[in-house]
């Protein structure tokens, strides 16, 4: 059964867990192929359960780690927090990131910068973007996001310490 996985993290996020249960973005990922939603809520509002035609719906609020959700996930739908776009990413699944406009933070930095490195895709609540995006997703253009290398972090490190 193909899932999406929708997380806010420990944030209160309610318009994007709406927006991912609006009859446009249900519509949207039943023709394809999705039937199982999972909406983390965070500190937000907690989702009903629910069955519709378009997908089965379950909720919750927090868990000590989402890697099951992540491994389970066939898309995940995030907020553009850089702890979960990373972990997600580095998972190889594919992201939409949804920027929450009521923040003035580095959410729409990141998102640009992650969607020009061709990582990911990015929209925000209003209007039906989230609807329209899943809609018009091409999941095989995504690239995969490069490993880490801490090993040049390291290094650099160590040369301005003078270790090296």
């Amino acid at each position: 059964m193909k899932s999406v996985f929708v997380t806010v993290s420990t944030t209160s996020f309610d318009e994007l867990n709406a927006a991912a249960r609006s009859p446009p973005a249900l519509q949207a990922l039943q023709s394809r192929g999705y039937q199982k939603l999972v909406l983390q809520a965070g500190r937000g509002s907690l989702p009903q359960p629910s069955s519709s035609p378009a997908a089965a719906v379950e909720a919750f609020r927090f868990k000590d780690s989402l890697a099951e959700e992540l491994q389970s996930a066939d898309l995940v739908i995030s907020h553009t927090g850089a702890g979960s776009c990373l972990e997600t990413l580095e998972n190889g699944k594919p992201l939409i990131v949804v920027i929450n406009d009521k923040l003035m933070n580095h959410q729409l930095e990141l998102a640009k910068q992650l969607h020009r490195d061709g990582c990911v895709l990015y929209c925000n609540c209003r209007y039906g973007a989230a609807g329209a995006t899943m809609q018009s997703m091409d999941l095989s253009a995504l690239k995969p996001f490069p490993p880490g290398q801490p090993e040049k972090f390291a290094s650099f490190l160590n040369k301005v310490l003078g270790l090296q």
